[in-house]
């Protein structure tokens, strides 16, 4: 491997209520092959990995990669799954940060047969099995657990139980935007208008009317993104004790 830039890139973490997380699944450090690689947006990279031994996720883990330069310096991000647990491989969308160390590698070095150390899946707190109605709302990367939890709703016939909302500044920067839109997702662009839909952040006007039977909310995104979502499920009555948020920022 290269030497690693210098840089930050955007660790996971998640709150919540102090009440316990479901049984999930957690997995060991593998040595994963990157089977293919793409950008599928102007600042995002996804893999697709094959990882022997693979522990089946839940939809909502995430895992951690571990990337270690010749002098033995070490750097390592937790990225959400995108994959469904069905899915033979594992796949990963990381969001390209500006100096991003590990991000700015998976971009620009990492070529399909490469080596990767991964560790997961890891986390129990931010997952949907697909028993409860549930409602997840996400914003940039903040998407990728949703495309997860989408997929799995799928395979088990069970997208009637769950209403996805998703956002970004355009259309062009959202994630997975032609899945989603198959999926009949509402989308929230804050710098462009959409389907009647005029420019702007998430508002109560986009989640009133998509609450009905929910009994569990996620959501994902930056901070402030996440601390919004959140406010507005609250005051649309969701009970917080069943709203589960999972943030990402860059470090320090």
């Amino acid at each position: 491997m290269t030497d690693l830039p210098a840089g930050t890139d955007d660790p996971h973490s998640t709150d919540g209520p102090a009440v316990p997380a479901v049984l999930a699944p957690v997995g060991g450090w593998r040595t994963a092959t990157v089977a293919g690689i793409d950008h599928p947006t102007a600042h995002g990279v996804r893999l697709r990995l094959d990882v022997p031994d693979r522990v089946d996720h839940l939809p909502g883990q995430h895992y951690v990669l571990r990337l270690t330069a010749p002098d033995g310096y070490t750097a390592t991000r937790s990225y959400s799954i995108a994959s469904a647990p069905s899915d033979p491989l594992l796949e990963l969308f990381v969001e390209v940060l500006p100096d991003g160390e590990v991000s700015g590698f998976l971009d620009e070095v990492v070529e399909p047969g490469d080596e990767l150390e991964v560790r997961g899946p890891i986390g129990g707190w931010f997952v949907w099995t697909g028993e409860r109605q549930a409602v997840a709302i996400g914003a940039g990367s903040g998407v990728v657990p949703l495309v997860s939890m989408l997929r799995h709703a799928r395979d088990v016939g069970r997208t009637d139980a769950l209403t996805l909302v998703t956002g970004a500044r355009t259309l062009a920067d959202l994630p997975y935007a032609d899945e989603f839109r198959a999926a009949g997702a509402h989308l929230v662009l804050s710098r462009e208008d959409h389907d009647g839909r005029p420019a702007g952040r998430l508002a109560a006007a986009d989640l009133a009317g998509l609450l009905t039977g929910a009994e569990r909310g996620f959501v994902c995104g930056s901070a402030g993104f996440a601390e919004t979502a959140s406010v507005l499920l609250a005051d649309l009555g969701m009970d917080v004790q069943q709203i589960r948020v999972e943030r990402f920022g860059p470090t320090s």
